[in-house]
């Protein structure tokens, strides 16, 4: 079977992190991403749940613009609280 390269970027420090887990497992990172995409082939899915930031949401984004711009109108202002302090 034909090889093929494939290039892309990551973070240093979470491919050096990738780099000692695969070891761990006995795998090189080549190794762990051919067994990614084998198993996404096959599948026809990632392999894992990926979910959002609920913070991204539409519903929070327009809660949030409404609040700037209540703010901005000065229909809204900030209010100070005080800090709790915890043991």
């Amino acid at each position: 079977m034909a090889q093929s390269m494939i290039n892309f970027r990551m973070d240093e420090d979470l491919k050096k992190r990738m780099e000692q887990t695969c070891k761990s497992m006995g795998l090189t990172m080549t190794a762990a991403f051919t067994m990614f995409a084998t198993k996404v082939t096959r599948e026809q899915r990632i392999p894992f749940e990926i979910t959002g930031d609920p913070f991204y949401s539409e519903e929070n984004i327009a809660v949030l613009e409404k609040r700037i711009a209540d703010l901005e109108s000065g229909k809204s202002t900030l209010k100070e609280h005080e800090l709790i302090e915890v043991e």
